[in-house]
C-alpha cells in the first residue's frame, strides 16, 4: 500500500516542476500550432494527474472513517495495519483538493461571466453590412471570402482595440473591432488584422486558453505555461494571416501599428479569452514575420530529424509518461486494496459469526421429555454392600 499511496501522490504533484520547463523549450524549437498544441496538452494532463493523485490520497483517508467504512464494508483493522500513515496526509490532500476545486470553480464562472457579458453588449450592434463606412473594397473581399465564415462586428470607439470573441456552443465566433483600429491600418493592414482575428476563432484558441487557466488553478507549476501559450497562439494567427494575404510584411506591419494604436489609448473592456491582435511581445511577433521562412527540408532528412528529438522533447514525453502511469497505477492498487479490505471484512464477520452459533450450541441445555426415567451414570452410581447371614 505504501508504494500505492505515497509513490503515486509525489510523483505527479513533482513531475510538473520538471515538466513545465522542458514543455517551454521544446515549444521554442516547433512551429506555432504545434508548439500551442504540446503546451496546452502537457498542462491538462499533467495538472488531471496531480488532482488525480490529490483526490486518491483523500479517498484513503474517508475510506478509514468509521460511516464510510461500515457503508462499503471494508476492515479497518487491516487497513490501519496495511497503510498506517495515509491518514495524516489524508487531511491536507483533502483541503487541498477543495482549494483547488473552489478555484476551478470560480475560474469557470469568471470566464462564462466574461463572455456571457460580452455577447450581451454586442447583441444590439449590427454586423458588417450596416457598419460598411470605414472599411475599404479589399477589406470587404477579405471579409466575403469563402473562408470568412465569423461575423464581423465595428465599433464607434475612438480607442484602437480588436479580438475574436467566441460563439456560444454550436455558434460561430464574432470578429470585434473598433473604428479607432480602423482608422490606424491601410486597407492591406486592415485584411491582415481581420484575417488575424479570423485564425483565432477558426482554431478556437480560446479553449487552449482555457485549458491553460484551469492548469495553472490545479498545479502552481503549470503557471508559467500560461505567457508562452498565448504568444504561440498569436504566433499560429500572424502565420495564418500572413498565408491568408499572401504579404508577410503586410501582416507584420499591421501586428506593429495595431499594436501602437491599442498602446496609445486605455484598452476597453473585454473578455480574458478573447484572443486580441496586439497581444503578446509584439516585438517578438514582429521579427518572426520578418525573418526569411525556414527553407524546406528534403523528405528524407526531414524523416531521419524527426528520429532525433531534442533533449527537452525526451524529458517532457517522460514525465508525462510518468505522471500518467503512476496515476494509473495508484488508481489501481487503490482498487485492490478496497477489495482486500472487503475480503477481510467477510472473513471477520464469518468467524465472528462461527464462534457465536459455537457458543450457543456448548451452552444450550438439555431437555428431557416427561416421564423419561433419567439414567445416572456409572461412574457415579453406588452400589450398596451385600450383608450375608452366616
Amino acid at each position: 500500500m505504501i508504494f500505492a499511496i505515497w509513490l503515486p501522490f509525489l510523483l505527479p504533484f513533482l513531475v510538473p516542476f520538471l515538466a513545465a520547463p522542458a514543455a517551454r523549450r521544446l515549444a521554442e524549437a516547433l512551429p506555432p500550432r504545434a508548439a500551442a498544441w504540446v503546451l496546452s496538452t502537457a498542462g491538462a494532463v499533467l495538472a488531471t494527474a496531480s488532482a488525480t493523485s490529490l483526490g486518491l490520497l483523500a479517498l484513503v483517508g474517508l475510506l478509514r472513517l468509521p460511516p464510510v467504512a461500515a457503508l462499503g464494508h471494508l476492515s479497518l483493522p487491516w487497513l490501519d495495519h496495511a497503510s498506517p500513515a495515509a491518514l495524516f496526509l489524508a487531511a491536507p490532500a483533502a483541503v487541498a483538493l477543495l482549494v483547488a476545486g473552489g478555484l476551478t470553480l470560480r475560474t469557470a464562472h469568471r470566464q462564462y461571466t466574461d463572455l456571457r457579458r460580452a455577447r450581451t453588449a454586442l447583441g444590439g450592434h449590427p454586423d458588417t453590412a450596416e457598419t460598411a463606412a470605414p472599411l475599404t473594397l479589399s477589406t470587404l473581399r477579405a471579409l466575403l471570402s469563402p473562408t470568412a465564415h465569423h461575423p464581423l462586428t465595428v465599433l464607434t470607439d475612438d480607442r484602437a482595440d480588436a479580438y475574436a470573441l467566441p460563439g456560444r456552443l454550436g455558434q460561430p465566433g464574432r470578429i470585434v473591432v473598433t473604428t479607432g483600429m480602423l482608422r490606424a491600418l491601410t486597407a492591406p493592414e486592415r485584411a491582415a488584422l481581420l484575417a488575424h482575428e479570423r485564425a483565432h476563432l477558426r482554431g478556437r484558441h480560446h479553449l487552449l486558453l482555457a485549458a491553460a487557466e484551469y492548469a495553472a488553478v490545479l498545479h502552481p507549476a503549470l503557471g508559467q505555461l500560461r505567457a508562452p501559450l498565448g504568444f504561440h497562439l498569436e504566433r499560429w494567427a500572424d502565420e495564418s494571416a500572413a498565408a491568408a494575404v499572401g504579404d508577410r510584411a503586410v501582416t507584420a506591419r499591421a501586428v506593429g501599428r495595431a499594436a501602437l494604436a491599442a498602446a496609445r489609448s486605455p484598452r476597453p473592456a473585454r473578455p480574458l479569452l478573447a484572443p486580441a491582435a496586439a497581444a503578446g511581445p509584439v516585438p517578438r511577433r514582429v521579427a518572426a514575420l520578418l525573418a526569411p521562412p525556414a527553407p524546406a527540408r528534403p523528405r528524407r532528412r526531414a524523416r531521419t530529424g524527426t528520429r532525433r528529438l531534442p533533449a527537452a522533447g525526451l524529458l517532457l514525453t517522460c514525465c508525462l509518461a510518468v505522471s500518467t502511469a503512476a496515476t494509473m497505477t495508484a488508481t489501481s492498487d487503490l482498487h485492490r486494496t478496497v477489495e482486500r479490505a472487503q475480503q477481510q471484512d467477510e472473513q471477520a464477520s464469518g468467524t465472528a459469526s462461527g464462534t457465536a452459533s459455537n457458543t450457543m450450541s456448548t451452552s444450550a441445555p438439555t431437555s428431557t421429555p416427561a416421564g423419561t426415567p433419567t439414567t445416572v451414570p456409572s461412574a457415579i452410581t453406588r452400589t450398596a454392600p451385600v450383608t450375608g447371614s452366616r
